[in-house]
């Protein structure tokens, strides 16, 4: 029934509601692919809302990286509706919403970046007062990077109407998306305004289909116009038959598309190339000719050269026929195939290489003549005739021809120059090559060399103190010759040095001649000269002759610079000084630069430090190029290299970790040699360079040991950790040993003195011996008195060495410590590399003094030999050992005490306080007698009163300070002696007598056990004073007195006026009487007390005194 109820309601409502359709938005269907920079729209649109309200629409995204976090954008109702990230831009008008109707908008972003992919919302809030339907839809954007380059290089081209036009330009993409491109040329004329658009040439869109522009469709038909894709990425545009309606700025234009999914095409990128500038000159058919030459005047045998230039346009498209004329008389026809047609005469001459007719280029034609003969004398034209095709098919010739050129030829004379070029300098060995350079060549050529050495100088002093030369003339020497045919032939004085190839005499080219002495000699000085001859055939063939026709001469100056001159050996280094491990180089510099022909043999020599024998060859550089050691090389020639420069001019020595062997003096040797032309060597100079000494150092110590001092107070039987801590040290590979010292204190107590100063550093190959060094190193660095005036120790007393511990960990006591007997109570530790500890154990009183450690460094050298680099104190530890404060306090319960005469007097003594919890007690019992009445209200030194009873830290009685008059333990004793808790001691005195009436105190000594097991006393002490009255049992008169107050005052005081000086007289006599009857006690009065040993159960491992109990009986 309930159910049915709602449906009816459901029912009744619907019917009472106005029937809207349901509300639908929509937006471009994605996902849209964009490029980077691009422009970008999406539109969305809204269906089934009431009619008449017009819709607005709210832009958000969502980022991939927070798909659930909404950003808004832009808004057709709200201004402010963008989020920060997107404000700017919407305000700027970058961001923005077209309204195309009201029921639909397009979101328009100018300018996308990277960011902006995400999914786009676009949301129309409700404006029909009841929700039904959909109120947003979404889309995503994905932003990819623009990937397009379109690129053709910008160019200014000058073309004549009818050439040909072609332009190329790349594109290409490297997009991951499947995209078309579409490539099209756009001309911009010249003469059109900036707002015209661009004339459209042909586009190869991105179906590839090639659409012509209208005023271009005809020409592409025609064949006139070609877009072609000549590579992967070239585009090439071809025009031809230019127009001057061409002219203008040529530039390409790609676009990439993509393919929405609602299968529409959308270019995401669009880009232009650089512009060419193309200009079109309109043609002219008219042609001019021009001929050139050098010059009209030459002489015979020179050659000539006529050109025949033709200025026109478009000459390599037109037909243009060349006649080349002499003084009437045809030469030669060149015609439009370039076939040169040679007239009568001409062919032989062109057969022999002496004529050239050719065409240079599309408008330039050349005619040659190799040798000008005097008959060449004459006019020369060049003819030009075009042949063109009229429109009914006939040809036309038209004809020009250039002016006259008038050409002499002189007759035939040697006009030959010579030229001889060399260096003016050379050094012995180097080759001496000169080359004579002949111009102007018309017939043959021969060539002579001759040398004229040098002449002997004479000096005589002239008038203002100068030196004038003079000697006769050196005869010329016959080098060598080279015929017109080539054959060489030497002279005699070079023949045999010659035959061993180090003269040589050639002819390279016709114009070209050379000379070559290789290994020059100091001999090899002196003018050479290069005298050439010129030659031509005369008369017929085969009887013709040679003619000479002249001669010319060169000549130059040579100078040989001997290498013994200049011959100069020198040695360096940049590290005088090394230390151990480093490396040092050293540089033999060998002058002048290395020549083959004239090698250095250079040595490396070595002298050890200190040594007196002679110096010991380490290497050799031999000439040949090859290495020789010496016998005994630094470093058993593990770590010596040698190098030279490729000039063999620089020769290192390099020593790598060096050590105390390869200190020293080294110096370089250097022999030079000249190979002689026969294959020999001679010895031609020795040279030795400076000293080089290298000094090899340990190296500087880093060794900082921490010096910190500290004073420390124990009590003995303690332990006590003293530390070592190393800072720095010099490798990370050095060991370290460490000495521990103690210095006594003996004339003051221990005070801290100042840290210990560094020790001296400086090599010792044997160590230090601590026994007998130290303390000099000690006093030596702090003075007279050393640090020890510090701590009060006496002049030059020495430190005792307790341990030492070796780099390679072993152990060494020292006699201190055996004497000590700290050898068991000494630990030595090393936690870590760099920290050390020694822990003393069980400490004593004898331990105090001053403790440090002593730290040497030990490094090995290159050779593996161990050597201390430093050694350092560390600062110093104050040790004060005490024995256990005192603290033991006595005390006495009762102070007064009155016994009946056979009673007992119970005597007590408690300890409330004591030093140690280890501590053990002797006890004793003293009593003072009355008659010693200045010391019954305090104890006096034990000495001065008798001993009662007497018990032993050891729990041995009689065996404490004192002994007692009454021996205990016999059957008489009357002691009883008890321990009820280990700091309460009682005695009891049975069956009191009247004699024993007194002082009584108990007198207590603290002992402990010392840690070598000896018992030592700590403290002593004494308990109050315990007056002790024996009550007699028959009544003296002044008993009866003193014992009855009415009676005492009766006597002494109601009749004292009557009776004072019977009462005193009395008692005068009564005290004397009393006096004498206690001297009688003190000779013949009770024995003395005698405590019996009883019987003990004790353990001298017991931490606490045994309870000792005294029972009647056993004290009589």
């Amino acid at each position: 029934m309930g159910f049915q109820a709602l449906i009816i309601a459901c029912s009744l409502i619907v019917g009472l509601t106005p029937v809207w359709a349901k509300r639908v938005v929509t937006v471009q269907g994605g996902p849209l692919v964009r490029t980077e920079g691009s422009h970008a729209t999406i539109w969305c649109n809204v269906t089934g809302y009431r009619e008449g309200v017009e819709q607005d629409f709210e832009w958000s995204m969502y980022l991939p990286s927070a798909p659930d976090r909404e950003i808004r954008i832009v808004s057709t109702a709200q201004p402010n509706y963008a989020y920060a990230i997107f404000a700017q831009r919407v305000n700027a008008k970058e961001i923005w919403v077209e309204r195309l109707s009201g029921d639909s908008a397009l979101l328009h972003i100018a300018k996308l970046e990277a960011r902006d992919q995400g999914l786009f919302e676009c949301y129309t809030p409700n404006t029909d007062g009841q929700f039904l339907g959909s109120y947003s839809a979404r889309t995503n954007l994905t932003v990819i990077p623009d990937t397009l380059s379109v690129s053709s290089a910008a160019q200014t081209l000058s073309k004549v109407e009818g050439e040909t036009l072609q332009l190329t330009c790349e594109v290409s993409r490297s997009t991951s998306q499947h995209t078309h491109l579409a490539v099209g040329w756009y001309l911009r004329p010249a003469d059109d305004p900036a707002d015209t658009a661009p004339r459209d040439i042909v586009t190869l869109s991105r179906d590839f289909v090639l659409r012509p522009g209208s005023p271009y469709r005809q020409r592409l038909s025609s064949g006139d116009l070609r877009l072609d894709k000549t590579g992967a990425n070239t585009y090439r545009l071809t025009i031809y038959k230019l127009q001057p309606a061409d002219q203008g700025a040529f530039y390409c234009e790609a676009s990439e598309w993509i393919q929405d999914p609602d299968k529409s095409w959308y270019a995401i990128s669009r880009k232009q190339s650089d512009k060419t500038s193309v200009r079109v000159q309109p043609t002219d058919r008219d042609f001019s000719i021009q001929v050139t030459t050098e010059r009209r005047a030459y002489t015979a045998g020179e050659p000539l050269e006529l050109r025949c230039t033709i200025e026109a346009q478009r000459v390599p498209e037109r037909f243009f026929s060349v006649s080349w004329v002499f003084s009437s008389s045809p030469v030669a026809v060149v015609g439009p195939d370039a076939v040169p047609t040679l007239g009568a005469g001409y062919a032989e001459r062109e057969a022999l290489g002496q004529l050239t007719v050719r065409k240079e280029s599309a408008n330039v034609h050349l005619l040659k003549l190799q040798r000008l003969l005097a008959a060449d004398a004459g006019k020369y034209i060049c003819r030009v005739t075009e042949r063109e095709k009229t429109l009914t098919g006939d040809f036309i010739d038209r004809s020009k021809r250039s002016r006259n050129v008038q050409i002499s030829v002189t007759e035939l004379q040697s006009n030959i120059t010579a030229s001889l070029s060399s260096n003016s300098t050379f050094d012995e060995g180097d080759p001496i090559i000169l080359t004579c350079s002949v111009q102007n060549i018309w017939g043959s050529l021969s060539v002579s060399w001759q040398l004229i050495p040098p002449p002997s100088t004479t000096s005589t002093p002239t008038t203002e103190g100068e030196e004038s030369s003079s000697s006769p003339a050196s005869e010329p020497v016959e080098l060598a010759s080279v015929g017109r045919d080539g054959t060489v032939r030497l002279g005699p004085t070079y023949l045999e040095r010659g035959s061993y190839g180090e003269v040589r005499a050639t002819r390279e080219r016709l114009d070209t001649y050379t000379l070559a002495l290789y290994n020059a000699y100091p001999s090899d000085a002196g003018q050479y000269r290069c005298t050439v001859t010129e030659w031509i055939r005369t008369g017929p063939e085969p009887n013709s002759t040679w003619q000479s026709l002249g001669d010319k001469m060169a000549a130059k100056n040579i100078t040989v610079k001997s290498v013994e001159s200049s011959f100069f050996v020198s040695a360096s280094s940049r590290t005088p000084s090394v230390t151990f491990g480093d490396s040092f180089d050293l540089q033999c510099i060998v002058k002048p630069r290395h020549n083959p022909s004239v090698p250095a043999t250079v040595t490396w020599r070595f002298q050890p430090a200190n040594a007196r024998s002679a110096p010991r060859d380490i290497v050799t550089f031999t000439r040949a190029g090859t290495l020789r050691w010496g016998e005994k090389p630094p470093g058993l020639g593990t770590r010596t290299t040698v190098d030279r420069s490729e000039t063999n001019t620089n020769f290192r020595l390099s020593v790598t970790r060096a050590g105390r062997k390869e200190a020293g003096t080294y110096h370089c040797a250097a022999t030079l040699y000249r190979r002689n032309y026969d294959g020999t060597w001679a010895e031609v100079a020795n040279r030795t360079s400076n000293l080089l000494g290298i000094s090899v150092l340990q190296p500087v110590s880093k060794l900082r040991v921490q010096r910190t001092n500290q004073s420390v107070q124990v009590l003995e039987d303690s332990r006590v950790r003293l530390n070592c801590s190393v800072a720095a040290q010099t490798a990370p590979d050095s060991q370290l040993a460490v000495l521990w010292y103690a210095r006594r204190a003996r004339t003051a107590e221990l005070e801290p003195p100042a840290a210990a100063p560094a020790l001296p550093e400086g090599p010792s190959p044997g160590g230090l011996e601590p026994s007998t060094g130290v303390a000099g190193v000690i006093n030596g660095v702090n003075g007279v008195n050393g640090v020890a005036n510090g701590v009060g120790v006496g002049v030059g007393d020495p430190d005792e060495l307790l341990l030492r511990i070796e780099r390679s960990g072993a152990f060494e006591y020292g006699a201190y410590a055996e004497e000590e007997r700290l050898r068991s109570r000494l630990q030595a530790e090393r936690p870590s590399p760099r920290q050390h500890s020694l822990t003393l154990h069980r400490t004593e009183t004898s331990d105090s003094a001053t403790y440090y450690c002593l730290v040497e460094e030990w490094m090995t050298d290159p050779d593996g030999a161990w050597y201390r680099v430093a050694r350092e104190a560390s600062g110093f530890t104050h040790l004060l050992v005490k024995r256990p404060e005192a603290r033991l306090q006595v005390e006495e319960a009762e102070t007064n005490v009155t016994v009946p005469e056979t009673g007992s007097i119970r005597l007590g003594c408690s300890i409330p306080t004591q030093s140690s919890r280890d501590s053990r007690f002797s006890v004793s019992w003293y009593v003072i007698r009355p008659d010693d009445a200045a010391s019954l209200t305090s104890a006096a030194t034990s000495t001065d009163h008798e001993c009662v009873f007497s018990i032993g830290h050891d729990a041995v009685f009689g065996n404490g300070n004192c002994s007692p008059a009454e021996p205990p333990g016999g059957p008489e004793s009357r002691l009883q002696f008890e321990r009820t808790t280990s700091d309460l001691y009682t005695l009891t005195l049975q069956r009191a007598r009247p004699g024993d009436a007194g002082g009584y105190y108990c007198h207590v000594e603290e002992w402990l056990l010392n840690p070598r097991g000896a018992w030592y006393r700590l403290a002593t002490n004494n308990s109050d004073v315990t007056i002790v009255n024996i009550q007699q049992k028959a009544s003296s008169l002044q008993s009866v007195v003193c014992s009855n107050d009415s009676l005492f005052y009766f006597v002494f005081f109601y009749p004292f006026p009557i009776f004072g000086i019977l009462l005193i007289a009395v008692l005068l006599v009564r005290y004397r009487s009393r006096s004498h009857s206690k001297s009688q006690e003190g000779k013949n009065g009770a024995p003395l007390l005698w405590i019996k040993e009883p019987h003990l159960s004790y353990s001298p491992t017991c931490l606490d005194p045994p309870a000792l109990s005294l029972h009647p009986g056993s004290v009589e």
